[in-house]
Parts: structure tokens; sequence; C-alpha cells
């Protein structure tokens, strides 16, 4: 049976998560911390606002909000060259992908000459519908620590 999987709208808040498969570490040493943001900066950022975000050694939340439709154009078309996007919610959730997976093998796989995926999947999202929620999450990520 396939999860229910929220889809990511543009314009929309989400409370984003993962963690590592069977509670493995995702980052195993102080530098990964640094690599994983690197790549979070490359794949994601260009398509959301980040509002706050925590990475503890197996696991990982963060709050963004979806940017526009045509701040999302305006991103692909700088980076991928006129690529046409048919879904932005399967675009999204590739980038996501792209994300996880470059971690994992560009950094944990290679250095640790292992194999597979790191993280669970599908990466968990929720949709964050209230003012409430927002700052609720925001105490949340923050002191999750």
């Amino acid at each position: 049976m396939k999860a229910n999987i929220e889809k990511l709208i543009p314009n929309e808040y989400y409370h984003i998560y993962n963690r590592g498969i069977n509670g493995e570490n995702v980052f195993k040493n102080s530098s990964h911390y640094q690599l994983f943001l690197e790549k979070y900066t490359k794949h994601i950022s260009p398509f959301v606002e980040t509002f706050a975000y925590c990475l503890l050694s197996n696991h990982f939340h963060v709050l963004v909000k979806i940017k526009s439709e045509s701040e999302l154009l305006e991103a692909c078309s700088s980076i991928y060259e006129g690529k046409i996007i048919s879904s932005f919610e399967g675009f999204l959730s590739n980038q996501f992908s792209h994300f996880f997976n470059g971690y994992a093998q560009q950094v944990i796989n290679k250095q640790f000459n292992r194999t597979g995926g790191l993280f669970e999947s599908p990466f968990r999202r929720i949709h964050v519908d209230s003012n409430i929620y927002f700052n609720e999450l925001i105490k949340y990520i923050h002191h999750n620590p």
C-alpha cells in the first residue's frame, strides 16, 4: 500500500523531514553537515524560501515555502537553460530526490565505501496551513536539537 504523500504546491509552506534508513546516522562527522547544506543550496534553495532547519545526526527538519510558479519557471530557466516543466509537483519532488541521492552517493557512500539508499523514501512533508502551526513549527525545529 502506497502512502498518501502531500503534493508540493507553489506558494505553500511545508515541513519537510527525513531520517536515515533504520535510524542510521546521515551525518557521520562534522564536515557532513556543511556538505549537506551545500547540496541543499544547489538543489533546493533556488526553488524554496527556507525559514528554519535543524540537522541532527540521524534526521533533519526544514520549514520552507515553495516559490511562486513564475519564480520557479525563472529559476528553472536559468539553471536548466529553458527546460520545460510539465508538473511542478513532480519537478520539486525530483529536486529533493536529486538532493538526497547526491548527498548519499557523493558524500556518504563514496567516503564509507557503501552502496544503496541513505534516507527513508519517500521523504516526509506536511503542508503548513495556518499561522499557528507555522509558529509552533519554528519553535519545534529550533528546540529539536
